[in-house]
């Protein structure tokens, strides 16, 4: 159950959730790789991670090239992804193309790295999705849908890639610099405010992810399970 000089890839492990698995990972003993498909971002990552960590530009939206790179590198032991982009807004408001963009990046992101990745039997692959799978609210039916579809893809994927082990980690909000383009006194209006509402009385942060993802990695005995970090947000 040691993570100790295992490989572990981490795809959007440049920043926000991804980023603070890798470096849990790392000061677990893993042998880290972070993807992203900024190579200034990995570089930026790296300067920040200890000495021994690995960098690739990597899109799961580009098919090809996910098979290119599994073809020359791998198997690993573990590996976990953050990496999407989406767009949030009322059904009736938001572009079809940004919804399907968002699916296709999400979703789909994650599916064409379950067809290409290598991994070792016993080793794990790990999905980011969302508590509004479960918890939907009004302007972000699209994003629910997502993460309902990429939990549900990951239950089939547990029985499809055994004896490698499928799951997800279902977050809540994540205080990560995905929110840093709004203003100091609105981001921090609304942390607070999501803080207020909580059972826990505190918004998430990447190494809260973390815990989960490297447990996931590390518990032979968890296969198809999605379990929800999110501070009670499910339940208010």
């Amino acid at each position: 159950m040691s993570l100790n000089d295992k490989t572990v890839l981490v795809l959007g492990g440049s920043s926000g959730i991804g980023f603070g698995v890798a470096k849990a990972a790392q000061e677990a003993g893993a042998k880290v790789t972070i993807a992203s498909r900024s190579q200034e971002k990995i570089d930026a990552a790296l300067d920040r991670l200890a000495a021994g960590a690995a960098g690739v530009t990597l899109d799961t939206g580009d098919a090809e090239a996910l098979e290119r790179f599994f073809g020359k590198n791998g198997p690993y032991d573990h590996i976990f992804c953050s990496a999407s982009s989406t767009k949030v807004a009322a059904v009736r408001e938001l572009p079809l193309e940004d919804a399907y963009a968002s699916f296709n990046s999400k979703f789909w992101g994650a599916y064409r790295l379950a067809r290409a990745a290598k991994i070792r039997d016993g080793g794990s692959l790990t999905f980011t999705s969302g508590f509004l799978s479960v918890r939907p609210k009004p302007g972000a039916a699209i994003q629910g849908a997502i993460n309902a579809a990429l939990e549900g893809l990951a239950r089939g994927l547990a029985l499809e890639l055994a004896p490698v082990r499928v799951n997800c980690v279902s977050p809540g909000l994540i205080k990560t610099e995905m929110y840093d383009t709004l203003e100091g006194d609105g981001r921090k209006a609304m942390f607070d405010g999501a803080a207020e509402k909580l059972p826990v009385g505190q918004v998430g942060l990447p190494e809260h992810i973390a815990v989960q993802a490297l447990a996931f990695m590390q518990n032979p005995y968890m296969t198809g399970s999605t379990v929800f970090v999110e501070g009670g947000g499910a339940l208010v």
